[in-house]
């Protein structure tokens, strides 16, 4: 059995273009039940929230084949993207 879910870490992938937020490639917040720590912007954590809050508690998505607990999301600016990488950390 697999170990229960301590937190969901989001960190920056990529950058192309200019972040209005200033992500840089490294940056790192956590998402737990409690809210999120660290600075991400509005627009990519309301669009990324739903998959977190899905991971944080165990749903499995299909197309995750080669490691279900570690998924990539873009943030929804086309034209200046940022590349997250959502990830379950496990206790």
């Amino acid at each position: 059995m697999e170990k229960p879910v301590k937190y969901i870490e989001v960190k920056v992938l990529s950058v192309k273009g200019t972040c209005a937020m200033g992500h840089k490639v490294g940056d790192l917040i956590k998402i737990k039940e409690a809210g999120v720590e660290g600075k991400i912007c509005i627009h990519a954590l309301y669009s990324l929230l739903p998959a977190a809050f899905a991971m944080l508690y165990e749903a499995h998505f299909p197309w995750l084949k080669e490691n279900p607990d570690r998924k990539t999301h873009p943030c929804p600016d086309a034209t200046n993207p940022v590349v997250f990488e959502i990830t379950r950390i496990r206790k």
